[in-house]
């Protein structure tokens, strides 16, 4: 992994990164280990870039599970967006949906539970004013984020 600051706003602490990962890392995981080291529990990314193979999801209300597709042939990552938000145990914790693009020019899109780096994952990061909280919703199985306590928009 590679990363460099790209801004800072030192009047509301926030930050704005590239992050480039290198072949062979799990996009999730390198994410969260990131925005752990760096103190980040609030942030927007969006990411481009190719997987050696992914996970999808697609949330089941019923099972309160996600249904799995494994994408196991090199995909392009289309578009992959999401959020970090801080989670029940204080820890970031990374959300993202993707669209892959498949050799035939067909795509796969869904909840990103995963996905291998080959040969690289550019994302841009930028860090939210507020810290966001992600809780645990009892009898949904999901966590979600809740609005911060503070002046409602007009």
């Amino acid at each position: 992994m590679q990363s460099h600051l790209l801004t800072t706003d030192p009047a509301q602490a926030l930050r704005t990164y590239a992050i480039v990962l290198d072949a062979g890392e799990e996009a999730p995981t390198a994410l969260t280990d990131f925005a752990a080291r760096n103190a980040i529990y609030a942030a927007a990314f969006t990411a481009i870039g190719a997987f050696e193979r992914a996970t999808l999801g697609w949330f089941d209300f019923d099972r309160k599970a996600y249904d799995r597709t494994e994408v196991t042939e090199q995909c392009e990552g289309l578009s992959l967006i999401g959020d970090i938000a801080e989670d029940d145990k204080g820890e970031p914790s990374v959300h993202a949906h993707a669209v892959l693009g498949l050799k035939d020019a067909t795509t796969r899109g869904g909840h990103f539970l995963s996905g291998i780096v080959h040969p690289t994952l550019e994302i841009t990061l930028s860090e939210s004013p507020v810290h966001l909280r992600r809780r645990t919703i009892a009898g949904m199985g999901l966590a979600l984020i809740k609005a911060p306590d503070g002046p409602a928009c007009p």
